[in-house]
């Protein structure tokens, strides 16, 4: 294969690709390890000594930088983003129903998509109280009236 180093580009590019739509800076060192053995590939290095060359060095950048990533990707603090949203009131301005896979709920001046925790029926017009996110949905329970 004389060509061997298109392959180690072209996984490098995939890798450098895949590292911007992913977290964790996880692709990026293999993107690395595949550039830097292309090269060698270019320069002639047999096919065993390559593929040994990217485990290796893919594998010491991704171990040696995991405390770096860790505290550059780490969980976001409460109150910022999505999160923002946990522990408020609100209230159901469409039916939430689990069995039609409708609800939707206003909290403070956004309307989000809803589920129940219990996964009861809960009726438009009733006070929520959020609990959770899961993925684009806030979890709910009814909020007892005072």
């Amino acid at each position: 294969m004389e060509k061997i180093w298109l392959v180690w580009f072209a996984l490098a590019i995939l890798c450098v690709i895949g590292e911007i739509f992913t977290t964790g800076f996880f692709l990026l060192w293999f993107g690395i390890g595949a550039a830097v053995t292309g090269v060698l590939a270019l320069l002639g290095v047999g096919p065993i000594v390559q593929f040994a060359v990217f485990v290796v060095l893919s594998g010491i950048l991704f171990a040696s930088t995991r405390k770096l990533a860790d505290r550059i990707t780490g969980t976001q603090p409460p109150g910022v983003g999505a999160d923002r949203f946990v522990n408020k009131p609100g209230v159901v301005i469409v039916e939430i129903d689990p069995k039609k896979n409708t609800g939707r709920v206003r909290v403070d001046y956004d309307e989000w998509r809803a589920e129940s925790e219990s996964g009861e029926v809960i009726p438009e017009g009733t006070p929520i109280f959020v609990i959770g996110i899961e993925g684009t949905h806030l979890i709910v329970q009814k909020r007892e009236e005072k």
